[in-house]
């Protein structure tokens, strides 16, 4: 069955939807309907991505850790830069980071650490420098935030997905 209909659920969902996007029901269109349903779940075969390798529970929960802190941290952080209640100039600015970290689903969950934290941002990825562009709502010293990924999210990423 799984040879002749690698996705049952996907096949049903397509012909359903072809047929009623192309109403009325005819002949043709229950035809169609049915190649629509049976030959396109072939092609998402090919889109299927390699299984994912994450190795190191323990750094795994780790991580999650220090971004969970990290994320209360960046929250307080701006609510205080938004309230006013942060004294002195507040600078927003951007920050190349070279980062040694070349597996997608590693790059991926670093660009999600990243993003969901208020004030910074994943703004560009060069692959083939490997350099990070990341935009930071209150910027005091960007050598301070290159350490603050590479140590805190970079190689823990490296050792999960080695």
């Amino acid at each position: 069955m799984s040879r002749l209909l690698p996705h049952p659920l996907l096949s049903l969902a397509l012909a359903v939807m072809w047929l009623l996007l192309n109403a009325p029901v005819t002949p043709a269109t229950l035809l169609l309907a049915g190649l629509v349903g049976w030959l396109v779940p072939f092609v998402m075969l090919a889109l299927r991505p390699d299984a994912v390798r994450a190795r190191a529970p323990g750094v795994i929960l780790r991580l999650a850790g220090t971004v969970l802190v990290d994320v209360v941290r960046s929250n307080i952080d701006v609510a205080k830069v938004i309230l006013g209640l942060n004294r002195g100039e507040r600078r927003t600015g951007f920050v190349s980071i070279p980062l040694d970290l070349r597996d997608p689903y590693g790059l991926t969950v670093l660009s999600i650490i990243i993003t969901g934290a208020p004030g910074t941002l994943w703004v560009q990825y060069e692959s083939a420098t490997g350099r990070l562009l990341l935009h930071v709502l209150d910027l005091t010293d960007g050598d301070d935030w290159v350490r603050r990924i590479k140590d805190r999210y970079e190689r823990p990423l490296l050792e999960i997905f080695r």
